[in-house]
């Protein structure tokens, strides 16, 4: 029987046959799983290009307050940067385009839709995604709502002001929005911020369903639950945050979108003060409310950002040390469990806005709890080297430096979950600097793992492993150069959001740490050269590669050529055992794939799907 991914599609020769498509059906609106994934890898690297560089800008004020920006300063318009010299609304455009672009347009859509639109269906068994056509809608309409986000420091105003969280009533009433109407109200910043952000909200609800709908529905023969690769498993788990956490935000944001154009009252409250002058709206809202919306989706957002590295870092620990995982149960129900506690702890980021005593204990007891899943999988990631015969590919060395970096990060952050330390460092640059060790030195430098690995099973050629590595020394070294030194300028009381720091006496004496963070984050913005020259230059005179070059045993690697053809396999696959069956005593290799059958690993000669791969 046909499914919505193989219908219309005849078989020939092994493989599904379909007509040569057009460049445009084939590579722009193309319907592929595959494709897909790659669209989403290209757009979410230059987005995350793009929110780095607005960094740079940031991280250049911050460490010379007040002096003209060097090369790009005097090509800046006037409003923002004039004499090169940054204004403070400028300052504040960058601080919210940063963090919305590096969440929403580059982490979570490289490690969700991009990785998990490639390698779920391979790692399956299936032949494509179960709404190939949604999936196409799904890139698309990201695109459209990143292209709207950045275009709109095209805007007379400039871009958001108000920080990637929104709050109001600063959101609500940014941009002047009382004295405008019509299109001057729509073509503002914040606006188009919100705007955009119900694109992207959109754009992931239809790749989540897709993921849940198709890891239900097409897995191969023999493909039980407890045999998925758990990379399957984190981008299941990632997708059900997603379809009960995105439509709160996305109501939220529809509610502020009628505050500020509509002279709704959802979140005004009675009697404001604004600029100095009453707001001429009757008010009765409540601001807070749109903190517990934007929360209660941004904490399991967190996960978002975290859960599929989970399943990168584990499915090259694996075949980089030739042994199982260790307590693959175990980190399934970590899983679920991180899953589950991650909507009851959002307001830990509200304990600074008159929360009853009570209720902060709650919050507090749930933060540490969800803690113990997180150590649980660390632990297993840790127990899985023992006695593990590592190879030190690039991949391997960015999978093992996950682990102690995003340590750091979860370690940094209980005592942001306990109230009274949480008082006292939450406006300060130690959040900043746990939430970018939890982000960047934990899930890009996974993501990076990811795109070393999963390379040549895209583009059949590998990348260059001396700039890999590279990359990755410069890389790893200037992250905690920037990260390490915000923690001890946030203990020190240095307060984050500020345009100019140094304006506070208290903050003097650890100002010095700027020149390291800037400059540290000069080192990573070279560092990336040898990455994308890498990258462009592996996919057309990269090394060719064999169909499974690390040997793994999962069957994106073990069961389809690189890079898969249309259609990924070339017969219905069955699968016999778990996915790390590795170093099994009495197999011939140190590698069993899921779907070879045992009397071919012992006995009897080898079928010819497996001679190939090796």
């Amino acid at each position: 029987m046909q499914t919505p991914a193989t219908e219309g599609h005849a078989v020939a020769g092994g493989h599904e046959a379909h007509p040569e498509l057009p460049f445009i059906r084939k590579y722009v609106f193309s319907t592929d799983h595959k494709i897909i994934g790659i669209q989403y890898m290209i757009t979410s690297l230059v987005f995350l290009l793009s929110g780095f560089a607005m960094m740079l800008l940031m991280r250049w004020q911050l460490a010379f307050p007040g002096k003209p920006i060097p090369l790009i300063g005097a090509f800046l318009p006037e409003t923002m940067a004039p004499g090169g010299v940054m204004l403070p609304e400028f300052y504040n455009m960058l601080g919210a385009m940063h963090g919305t672009i590096m969440v929403f347009l580059g982490v979570v859509p490289l490690g969700v839709a991009a990785f998990g639109n490639f390698v779920l269906p391979l790692q399956i068994g299936a032949k494509d995604m179960a709404f190939p056509f949604l999936n196409m809608l799904s890139y698309w309409i990201f695109l459209i709502g990143g292209t709207l986000m950045l275009s709109s420091f095209l805007l007379p105003g400039g871009a958001a002001q108000s920080g990637w969280t929104s709050y109001s009533p600063l959101a609500d009433l940014a941009d002047g929005i009382l004295q405008k109407s019509g299109w001057d109200a729509v073509l503002t910043g914040q606006t188009m911020w919100l705007i955009s952000m119900t694109f992207i909200i959109t754009s992931s609800l239809f790749g989540a369903i897709n993921f849940i709908v198709t890891t239900m529905n097409l897995r191969a023969r023999g493909m039980t639950w407890m045999r998925l690769p758990f990379f399957v498993w984190c981008q299941f788990v990632t997708a059900i945050l997603l379809v009960l956490a995105f439509p709160v935000l996305q109501g939220g944001a529809i509610l502020q979108l009628m505050d500020r154009l509509g002279k709704a009252n959802f979140f005004i409250p009675a009697n404001l003060i604004f600029g100095g002058a009453p707001v001429d709206q009757p008010g009765g809202g409540n601001p807070l409310l749109w903190q517990h919306l934007f929360w209660f989706l941004a904490h399991p957002e967190v996960y978002v950002l975290l859960l599929p590295e989970f399943g990168i870092v584990a499915e090259i620990l694996a075949s980089g040390t030739r042994k199982p995982l260790f307590g693959y149960k175990e980190l399934v129900i970590s899983l679920c469990a991180i899953g589950g506690l991650s909507f009851i702890v959002w307001a830990h980021h509200m304990f600074l806005s008159g929360m009853r005593t009570d209720v902060t204990k709650f919050f507090t007891v749930t933060t540490m709890l969800i803690s113990i899943p997180s150590v649980m999988v660390l632990t297993c990631f840790l127990l899985s080297l023992r006695n593990g015969s590592i190879h030190f590919t690039t991949p391997m060395l960015f999978a093992l430096a996950f682990v102690p970096m995003f340590g750091i990060g979860g370690l940094t952050g209980l005592p942001l979950g306990f109230t009274p330390t949480d008082i006292y460092l939450h406006d300060t640059l130690y959040v900043i600097g746990h939430f970018h060790y939890v982000v960047v030195t934990g899930s890009l430098i996974a993501l990076f793992a990811g795109i070393y690995y999963w390379f040549p099973k895209m583009f059949g050629r590998t990348m260059n492993v001396f700039w890999g590595k590279v990359h990755f020394w410069i890389s790893i070294i200037a992250m905690n150069g920037i990260f390490l030194p915000m923690m001890v300028q946030g203990v020190s009381g240095v307060l984050r959001r500020q345009y100019d720091p140094s304006f506070q006496i208290h903050n003097r004496p650890t100002l010095i740490l700027n020149l390291v963070m800037s400059g540290s984050a000069l080192v990573l913005a070279l560092a990336q050269i040898p990455f994308i020259v890498n990258f462009f230059h592996s996919l057309f005179y990269g090394r060719k590669v064999e169909s499974n070059p690390w040997k793994a045993t999962t069957l994106d690697w073990a069961a389809c050529p690189s890079p898969p053809p249309h259609g990924n396999f070339a017969e219905e696959i069955t699968i016999h055992r778990g996915p790390y069956e590795y170093s099994v005593p009495g197999h011939k290799t140190d590698w069993s794939p899921q779907h070879i059958a045992d009397q071919h690993l012992v006995g009897g000669p080898r079928p010819q799907q497996q001679q190939a791969q090796e």
